[in-house]
């Protein structure tokens, strides 16, 4: 198999037992997955709200989900291991599960949507977007965006610290697809710069206090001098030539 090909089949592969994880544990609060393929077979890291529901009673859950990659997904030597997700409101699979079963149960769109955006922000999140497409209102399809902070939608930064998350609610009218994208509060954003203030040295501080009383005892001579001048220019230019009292005659 050609090189190409083959990062070809992996992608359909990821993507295929992505989705099968987000049917079958969706009452666990499935957030994603990641998987890593290792020397002693593939490593399946799954992150789940509730880890217990993934495991199952005995492990039960666990050896179907293994047994299932293996056999129906060609996956080699799969090995799970379960985490539980610490802050679900900055998790993007998890609340986009969460708003599409709001829309689900009625909820008015924009009332789900903003309590999701607000959700996500008060956890301190940086930038939050929430997309929402399909029939809202009527039997016309469209979409509605909600945004708050600061998102990138395009370069390295949105495939390396943009988190995603995707869900499908589904309605009387039909369908509609709910899109969730966030950046966490760890994340390093390549534009983001700091000023930070130099820390002056003692030697230039003296320099500096040295240099300001130099400037000031020179500025009180040249006050000084203007003085005498002025007064010498009284005495010559006025008063000379001022009229003297009983001259006048």
């Amino acid at each position: 198999m050609a090189v190409e090909r083959k990062f070809v089949a992996e992608g359909v592969r990821k993507v295929r037992v992505e989705k099968h994880f987000t049917k079958e544990l969706k009452r666990a609060g499935y957030g994603g997955m990641d998987l890593v393929r290792t020397p002693l077979g593939t490593q399946v890291t799954i992150f789940a709200e509730k880890p217990g529901i993934v495991i199952g009673k005995g492990g039960k859950v666990v050896r179907a989900l293994t047994q299932d990659l293996a056999t129906i997904y060609g996956v080699e030597s799969p090995q799970i291991e379960v985490q539980q997700v610490q802050n679900p409101n900055l998790n993007a699979q998890i609340m986009a599960e969460r708003l599409a079963s709001a829309l689900e149960r009625g909820w008015y769109f924009r009332k789900a949507g903003s309590s999701t955006l607000r959700r996500v922000m008060d956890s301190k999140a940086l930038g939050c977007e929430v997309v929402l497409s399909g029939k809202l209102t009527g039997s016309r399809g469209r979409v509605q965006k909600f945004t708050d902070g600061y998102i990138k939608h395009a370069g390295d930064p949105v495939n390396t610290i943009v988190e995603k998350g995707y869900a499908i609610a589904i309605k009387k009218l039909g369908l509609i697809g709910v899109q969730v994208k966030l950046i966490p509060p760890d994340a390093i954003i390549p534009d983001h710069f700091e000023i930070t203030a130099k820390p002056m040295k003692k030697k230039d501080r003296l320099d500096i206090s040295v240099t300001s009383v130099g400037t000031e005892k020179q500025s009180d001579n040249e006050y000084d001098d203007f003085e005498e001048d002025m007064d010498s220019v009284m005495e010559t230019e006025i008063f000379d030539d001022a009229p003297v009292v009983g001259d006048e005659e």
